[in-house]
């Protein structure tokens, strides 16, 4: 699915989080938007989203304006925030047969995918419990797998690298990312992790104060000079 940005524009009061962002990704790709904190990345995985409303400038999904009430178009992709949005009674089961419904996902050998999901990211004995009796970690996993049931053609996903996910979790949203961006699909994440971006992702969009400084495959990223000092300012802010 290509995404398209066309000078985005937030701000929040007499800061501006969006400064006339305009931005193309390609089907296949897995995505690294990388940047400090406060250089707009959140800001701007909402606004891809609709679950930002802008001062300006549009989001087109295959070619196709997308506006928040575009049911058809938000049905293709999915976004997990750094919070994961779990009703706090629900039980990971309960979430993903709900998500499942929503997104019109064909039964037919969906309930042995479920499961093996949950066991490859070590859910299974969690999957009856509650929201709330749940970590961070295992919640945000717990919705990465219902997601990963799915099978959207687009993800956006916020920091699944400081989420608090164990290193099973992590390497099975690493391994069924590179699976899907295989067939097609597009995986857009953020991250203030240089190496995570670099070894990971396909391309790299580099974000400072709202604007995108470089938009580079990641094995070229170091090689542009410009940018090494707010690369090395990266490397000395504090991770969450």
């Amino acid at each position: 699915m290509r995404v398209q940005a066309e000078k985005l524009v937030k701000k929040f009061g007499w800061a501006t989080a969006l400064d006339e962002l305009s931005w193309e990704v390609e089907p296949g790709q897995i995505v690294a938007v990388l940047g400090a904190n406060g250089a707009g990345k959140t800001t701007l995985l909402n606004a891809l989203t609709g679950c930002l409303a802008l001062d300006s400038g549009q989001v087109l999904l295959d070619g196709q304006p997308f506006t928040p009430d575009r049911g058809d178009l938000r049905r293709r992709f999915a976004f997990i925030p750094d919070f994961p949005p779990a009703p706090p009674n629900w039980t990971p089961l309960r979430f993903i047969g709900t998500l499942l419904k929503l997104y019109g996902v064909p039964t037919a050998g969906l309930e042995k995918r479920v499961l093996e999901l949950l066991e490859k990211m070590d859910l299974l004995g969690v999957a009856g419990w509650k929201f709330r009796q749940l970590s961070h970690g295992q919640s945000y996993k717990a919705v990465l797998a219902a997601f990963l049931a799915a099978d959207p053609e687009l993800w956006f996903v916020d920091e699944p690298f400081s989420s608090g996910m164990d290193p099973r979790g992590l390497n099975c949203f690493k391994e069924y990312a590179r699976e899907a961006a295989g067939r097609g699909r597009t995986i857009i994440f953020t991250t203030q992790i240089i190496e995570v971006a670099e070894q990971f992702a396909h391309r790299i969009c580099v974000l400072d104060q709202g604007q995108i400084k470089v938009y580079a495959e990641s094995t070229r990223l170091r090689e542009t000079p410009a940018l090494n000092n707010l690369l090395s300012q990266l490397r000395e802010s504090p991770k969450p």
